[in-house]
């Protein structure tokens, strides 16, 4: 029985008791409710506060309002105590046969297990990386995509319809010192000093020379165009293949200049425009911020012309608007915290909920220690540690998991030792390890010929089956609450609790019979429900874009 499955019968005890008169709720009764698993075990297998909830609003005190719900639920086979305690708290236990119907119904579900629809009919962009085309990919844009693509993942398993989005920043300075920084190494000329340094820049240089014929023959105007061109070109595809590598894919790679190209910036002005938020002064074009908590109005158009990065903000958001999306989720890095207020001004601005059409998730620094030092240069990049590298020195599944791991408004420091140890306080490795060693005790009895053919859940009644029962049916709750928070890192710290759980039951209980032993229907009870854990730990992981090892 899942939590859901109990808070169901809950409901159904209650409805029966308005019914025949023994309670009348004021303002009738609720729709649906949560129970929760008590911190002490000795307390029950769950609890539920409900009563305190509908007593008084039924005229009674909590604890009789608890009574009587009690009682009726005494009647249902598959609740073997309910206890009362404090002012009206229900505490529960539930049946084996009852509980262990869970192990068969995760098995069932497979990959689908820990889905659902929470969130279902909401459509969701969500832009987690928002990088320039100029030099590789470093360690903050490391943490994002690790972040970002689990949070993708885990709004979809519950119901959302998702679009990874990421910003390419391909207008402005930084695009025409990066041509000119090319050219320059091309040319055997000393790159501009606030240019792009890093041997990447003379190895780009090389490649385009190589393969565009003619180009250093180009007048100097024309050859910073025709460089800045080839090395976007080619540094967006290294960028997307460095993702791809990491476990990290985008629906969308929305470029900045198509906001002018395709006049964007003009449209998203006159939209604004009709909301009667914009006004001229001093030869630009304003937008009134200050009417919602920003710090100080903001220029759309200076006056010369030229639109602000702020207007293409503002623009963004206005598409993104326009393509659909419900809710638009902004990534971001820990220098961008004076972002939120006018993010959120533009919204409303456009006419928009600032407290639901528009979020801003604000991340925090990390720190990658290697050889008990702060990484700080790269051998190519060279002020930076970039995404490469880290993946070269730490793994895919390290990376990933423990960048997950932590909430990403928290700073974080990592070790790249820690990091990669094989051994059980290494929370990656101890997860990993779990899994695989559920796939060998299914192996092993595959090997032994015992097949998954009959599955009796009463059998599953010691307690530590039960404990790993109840932290196995938490899992679609986990998965709905990481989603509504936006805060993937759950999703890690329950696969540690749901290993632990299943290293204590292994320890504890037999699962394969020993020599000649008769295969016995406890065994395949024991079975199913270890076929159900490994279900459960592969789902998780994979809501991580971690993989789930067979072997280790």
């Amino acid at each position: 029985m899942t939590p859901e499955q109990l808070a169901e019968k809950i409901l159904q005890a209650l409805a029966a008791l308005a019914d025949d008169g023994t309670i009348t709720v004021e303002g009738g009764l609720p729709r649906e409710l949560k129970v929760e698993r008590p911190k002490n075990p000795e307390h029950g297998d769950y609890a539920t506060n409900v009563a305190m909830q509908l007593g008084k609003r039924s005229g009674l005190n909590p604890r009789a309002f608890a009574e009587l719900l009690a009682a009726k639920l005494r009647d249902d086979d598959a609740i073997t105590a309910v206890e009362i305690a404090g002012p009206g708290f229900i505490n529960l236990r539930v049946a084996a046969d009852a509980q262990g119907k869970v192990a068969q119904s995760i098995v069932d579900a497979g990959p689908q297990y820990g889905t659902g629809d929470s969130l279902s009919g909401q459509a969701f962009n969500l832009e987690f990386i928002s990088a320039n085309p100029t030099g590789p990919l470093h360690l903050g844009h490391t943490r994002w995509a690790a972040v970002g693509d689990a949070l993708a993942r885990v709004l979809t398993a519950a119901g959302a319809n998702v679009k990874r989005e990421f910003y390419i920043n391909d207008r402005g300075a930084q695009m025409e010192k990066f041509g000119a920084s090319l050219a320059a190494a091309a040319n055997g000329q000393p790159i501009p000093e606030d240019g792009y340094h890093g041997e990447y820049i003379l190895d780009l240089a090389k490649e385009i020379v190589a393969e565009v014929p003619g180009i250093t023959d180009l007048p100097a105007d024309e050859q910073l165009v025709a460089f800045r061109e080839a090395g976007y070109e080619r540094q967006l595809k290294e960028q997307q293949s460095q993702l791809e590598h990491f476990r990290t894919s985008f629906d969308v790679w929305f470029s900045e200049r198509s906001l002018t190209e395709q006049d964007g910036v003009g449209h998203a002005i006159q939209k604004l425009r009709e909301q009667g938020h914009l006004y001229d002064a001093d030869d630009a074009l304003w937008m009134r911020t200050t009417d919602f908590t920003d710090d100080k109005d903001r220029v759309l158009i200076r006056s010369n012309g030229e639109p602000t990065y702020f207007a293409s903000d503002a623009a963004y958001y206005v598409n993104k608007r326009e393509r659909g999306f419900d809710v638009c989720i902004y990534l971001l890095g820990a220098d961008h915290h004076g972002y939120v207020n006018r993010l959120k001004a533009i919204a409303a601005c456009a006419g928009d909920d600032p407290e639901h059409n528009i979020e801003v998730l604000i991340g925090q620094l990390v720190k990658i220690l290697k050889g008990g030092e702060e990484m700080r240069l790269s051998k190519r990049a060279g002020t930076i540690v970039t995404l490469a590298e880290l993946v070269e020195e730490g793994g895919v599944d390290p990376l990933r998991y423990t960048l997950s791991r932590y909430p990403a408004d928290s700073p974080l420091t990592l070790d790249i030792e820690e990091m990669t140890r094989q051994a059980s306080d290494n929370p990656v490795y101890y997860v990993q390890y779990a899994h695989a060693r559920l796939a060998s005790i299914l192996r092993n009895a595959d090997e032994l010929g015992i097949k998954l053919d009959e599955f009796d859940p009463g059998l599953l009644s010691h307690e530590r089956e039960g404990d790993l029962l109840r932290a196995l049916a938490e899992f679609p709750r986990v998965v709905a609450t990481s989603a509504e928070l936006r805060e993937p890192h759950r999703i890690a710290r329950y696969l540690e609790d749901t290993a632990a759980a299943f290293h204590k039951f292994y320890d504890s209980c037999r699962v394969l019979p020993r020599g000649d032993e008769e295969v016995e229907p406890v065994h395949k009870a024991r079975l199913t429900l270890v076929s159900a854990t490994r279900t459960v730990l592969a789902n998780g992981l994979d809501l991580l874009g971690v993989s789930a090892p067979e072997r280790m």
